[in-house]
């Protein structure tokens, strides 16, 4: 199994509830979400520069990388990692600094169509969250233009998170055995 499943995608794809099963899956792994990275340089006092998304703060994508590699020469296994990266270039630096430690990633994205994203996202909280809407363009742009291509494609629309971990885990084991 790859040191590194990570879980792309927008908002309502899926990513947590779909990580948790997969971890279950999967012997001697841990969900690692990568978002508890930017909330620890969110607390930071006074305050890094102003920002909407702290992925723009270029640590978050270096502690990203440090995170895991720490966390996978302690325990080994396999980090199941929950995350939406929808910017190419932060892609490219987290990839590339996992390369850089020899950690191989299996970098999966959970899609679903417009309407189905915004339906879960609208009925999540009795008020959806602007925050989550606003990337559902952002997400689009990013699978039509290089996320797509970069990863393999889990078509939520229709999956239940259990089926899409299933499908995750299938695939990953299938082709780290040479199947």
């Amino acid at each position: 199994m790859c040191p590194v499943v990570w879980l792309n995608g927008t908002h309502g794809a899926g990513k947590t509830t779909t990580s948790s099963l997969v971890q279950q899956l999967i012997p001697d792994s841990r969900v690692s979400d990568a978002e508890k990275v930017g909330e620890t340089l969110m607390d930071i006092t006074p305050g890094l520069p102003e920002t909407d998304n702290f992925q723009h703060w270029p640590p978050w994508r270096q502690l990203v990388v440090d995170t895991a590699h720490r966390v996978l020469d302690y325990t080994g296994g396999t980090l199941v990692m929950p995350m939406t990266v929808l910017v190419e270039q932060y892609w490219r630096e987290i990839s590339t600094g996992l390369a850089q430690h020899a950690i191989p990633v299996r970098h999966f994205v959970l899609h679903a169509d417009q309407d189905t994203l915004r339906g879960r996202i609208e009925g999540e909280h009795p008020v959806p969250s602007p925050f989550r809407l606003e990337y559902l363009k952002p997400y689009e742009e990013a699978a039509r233009s290089w996320l797509h291509a970069e990863a393999e494609v889990i078509d939520t629309t229709h999956l239940s998170p259990a089926q899409a971990a299933a499908q995750i885990v299938r695939r990953a084991t299938r082709e780290s055995s040479g199947a």
